[in-house]
């Protein structure tokens, strides 16, 4: 066997998480598929092990993702989650976080405030969350 192959449980919605990452974020995006993708394509299991079945013979990792300090700060880690079927040779890639504000940025643009972009849904709360840690930074 040559290596595995990257397979997908939602083809359509990963795609989408895919596309905004390439348009929001576009230093995580090319990690994943330059270094990423081919790392587990060769059987390089990169990220944190989170769970692992030995009956089904998978394991399920999770590996973060470069981004900004700011963007993690108030929407949280970029995270790739993908279970390994190691049988198979098969690399499942389940999602990309966080899913919410990717997949909102997919359906229409999103605004930016200081620099950092924000949820139409919580477009407030994003603004306080990002004043918050500006006033906190300021500070030190």
């Amino acid at each position: 066997m040559k290596g595995y192959i990257l397979d997908y449980i939602n083809e359509n919605e990963f795609k989408k998480l895919e596309r905004a990452l390439k348009k929001y974020n576009m230093l995580a995006f090319k990690k994943l598929n330059f270094e990423f993708y081919p790392a587990l394509r060769n059987g390089k299991f990169l990220g944190e092990k989170i769970s692992s079945n030995r009956a089904n013979g998978t394991e399920t990792y999770e590996l973060k993702l470069p981004s900004d300090k700011m963007f993690t700060q108030i929407h949280g880690e970029v995270k790739l989650i993908y279970t390994v079927h190691k049988k198979e040779g098969v690399v499942m890639l389940e999602e990309i976080t966080p899913r919410d504000i990717l997949l909102e940025g997919h359906m229409s643009e999103l605004t930016t405030y200081k620099g950092i972009m924000i949820s139409k849904a919580n477009a407030s709360k994003d603004m306080f969350k990002i004043d918050l840690l500006n006033m906190l930074q300021d500070k030190h």
